[in-house]
Parts: structure tokens; sequence; C-alpha cells
């Protein structure tokens, strides 16, 4: 375990990612073009939504509307990851990870979960360049700071709001409310298989393998 940096605020980015890893410049572009272009007019075409979203958990839930979670972007980065809040507002502490049946969860906010309507706010973080349309689900730092010298290299890519890894675990709420220690099965299994597939897509990322991992995200929230 690469624990190098447990007195920093946040993980330590590797100096020397593989190169086999990395994503060509041309491309990078091009995603930061695409995702400029989509996350305005989604926040534009939505706001709609978005307004009518914010009200109904502002009266159902209460306030905050938004929850404002840190999360370990580019480089090791952190930044404000933005979402509608789904779950109740607590000062106890539980699990980074959300099981299906999560009595943290409000009816509300299981619906918003279920159509993944909880994660339009991330738009806005598109829009600013702490993420991408496509890239690796961003982690908090207590999981980054497991990663081991070659996982690390997974932080060379931009965080997004879906990846191929998430259409691979879409059901990954209910694997974990049905594993004995969830925290155990997030960690040894679906976290280092997530990194694998996530490398695998920075070698080949470019804005039509964006393009094909958006339409199935949809095609799969609407199908489940």
């Amino acid at each position: 375990m690469n624990r190098a940096c447990d007195d920093l605020p946040c993980a330590q980015f590797p100096s020397n990612a593989s190169e086999s890893t990395k994503t060509p410049r041309r491309s990078l572009r091009a995603k930061r073009l695409l995702d400029v272009i989509a996350s305005f007019v989604g926040l534009v075409l939505l706001l709609p939504l978005l307004a009518v979203v914010a009200l109904l958990v502002a009266i159902i839930d209460g306030r905050p509307v938004l929850f404002l979670q840190e999360r370990i972007g580019l480089n090791g980065k952190p930044f404000t990851l933005c979402k509608f809040r789904s779950m109740r507002n607590s000062t106890k502490k539980g699990l980074e990870i959300t099981a299906e049946g999560d009595q943290r969860i409000t009816t509300l906010g299981g619906i918003l979960r279920k159509l993944k309507i909880d994660e339009l706010p991330q738009l806005w973080n598109v829009l600013c360049g702490q993420m991408s349309l496509v890239g690796p689900r961003p982690e908090v730092d207590t999981y980054v700071r497991l990663y081991d010298e070659q996982q690390s290299e997974v932080l060379s890519l931009m965080p997004g709001i879906t990846d191929p890894a998430s259409l691979k675990y879409f059901d990954e709420s209910d694997r974990l409310a049905q594993a004995e220690d969830a925290h155990a099965m997030y960690v040894q299994q679906i976290m280092p298989d997530k990194i694998r597939i996530n490398l695998q897509y920075g070698a080949d990322a470019g804005v039509f393998s964006d393009i094909g991992v958006v339409v199935k995200t949809i095609f799969r929230i609407f199908s489940k």
C-alpha cells in the first residue's frame, strides 16, 4: 500500500504515470471541447428540471438541497463535487459507500439515485474543468489513500460523471447490500477492478468512445 501521503491533506499523485494509461493530447483537447459544449447545453436545457428537483428536495427533505463533498481529482488535486442531496442530514459519520436499502437514503433520494438525477449538478463540475462527462468516478481521500503505486496512475485521468467501470458495476449498491462486509468487498474486489477498467479506458479515451459510454449509460438508466 502507498502510505507516503498519510500526513498530507490529499493523495499524492505519482510522478511517473505509465505511458500506456495516458490519453493522447489531441484526444484530451477534443474531450474538453465536448465537455464544455455538452455541459453548457445540458445545464441550459435541464435548468427547469434542476429547479423542480431542487424545490422538491427543499420542501420534502429540507435544506441543504445540494450535497457537497471533497473528492480527489486530476493529479490528486481535491475539489468539491456537487450532487442533489439524497440522504438524511446526520452528524453521525457512516460508511463512505452506499448500499441498497441504506437507511440514510430518503424516499425522494431513492428515486433521484435510481434515475441518476442526483448526479446532474456535476455538469457544473464538468463546465468548470474539474470533471469530464466520462472518466473514473472520483473517490474520497479515504479510499485514494489505499491505492498502491500502479493504482495511483488512475489519478492521471480526469474524473467523470460516468465511465466503463460504472456500467459494469451499475448494480454496485445491490452487491454491497448482499455482502457480509460492504467495506471489505468494496476495497478488496470492486475498487481494484474499477481502477483496472478505467486504466484500460484511459489508454483509448476519445470523443467517440466517450459518446458511446454516455449513450450506454442513458440506456442503462432507463432500462433498469
